[in-house]
């Protein structure tokens, strides 16, 4: 780990399945509210918007089921109203990011955040993992012309932290993240988390958990 930081100055964390466990939250949610609405959900549908925002998997949706009586941002809140219920009652921790994030800071990098969620959900998510007091930066990729796979967030990212995007490093779990890293112009490492299952050759290197050991 230490190699891949040499020369670096900030490291950008995405946020669901990577600081904390909270990607599966959005697909119960989807689930539960777009079929209350008429939307006839099927696995390879849910796995396009997987990684969409919120706004683009409802617009995914909608066009696909039209429905009546509500609207397209009152279906956002109430998938975001779930995921957030899910969150406050549920566990969603992920082992030894704290001491994780703490011991980047200590090399003095500094740290941000780029993620598909809205802006809004994301102090209640780092207060969760306990760590809201460890970043530099946050940014939503809600306030981006374009999610993930493109840049956009990213690079918002790099330059509030004003660190130029070949001296960031990103850690991403899902392949449209990396894309995005990669399209910045980042280092990309993949956090498996125990998923070695996953595809991961995008990525100039792999993490398997935030442990002492991974850092050696």
């Amino acid at each position: 780990m230490k190699q891949v930081l040499k020369n670096k100055k900030a490291v950008i964390f995405d946020m669901d399945g990577v600081v904390i466990e909270s990607e599966g939250f959005w697909s119960v949610a989807e689930r539960e509210i777009f079929s209350s609405l008429g939307v006839v959900l099927t696995e390879e549908h849910c796995r396009l918007t997987q990684k969409m925002t919120v706004s683009e998997a409802s617009r995914f949706w909608f066009e696909k089921y039209p429905w009546n009586g509500v609207t397209l941002l009152e279906a956002e809140q109430k998938v975001v109203a779930r995921v957030i219920e899910l969150i406050e009652t549920e566990e969603c921790g992920i082992a030894h990011i704290r001491e994780f994030i703490l011991r980047l800071k200590a090399q003095s990098l500094k740290i941000g955040l780029a993620t598909n969620s809205p802006e809004s959900f994301i102090p209640l998510c780092l207060k969760r993992a306990g760590i809201a007091d460890l970043f530099d930066a946050v940014s939503s990729a809600a306030n981006e012309a374009n999610g993930k796979p493109h840049p956009d967030v990213y690079l918002t990212t790099a330059r509030k932290l004003n660190v130029p995007p070949h001296e960031c490093v990103v850690i991403e779990d899902s392949y449209h993240g990396m894309q995005a890293g990669k399209s910045a112009g980042m280092t990309v490492i993949a956090f498996t988390n125990g998923n070695n299952a996953a595809s991961f050759d995008i990525a100039d290197h792999i993490l398997h958990n935030y442990s002492m050991q991974s850092w050696l």
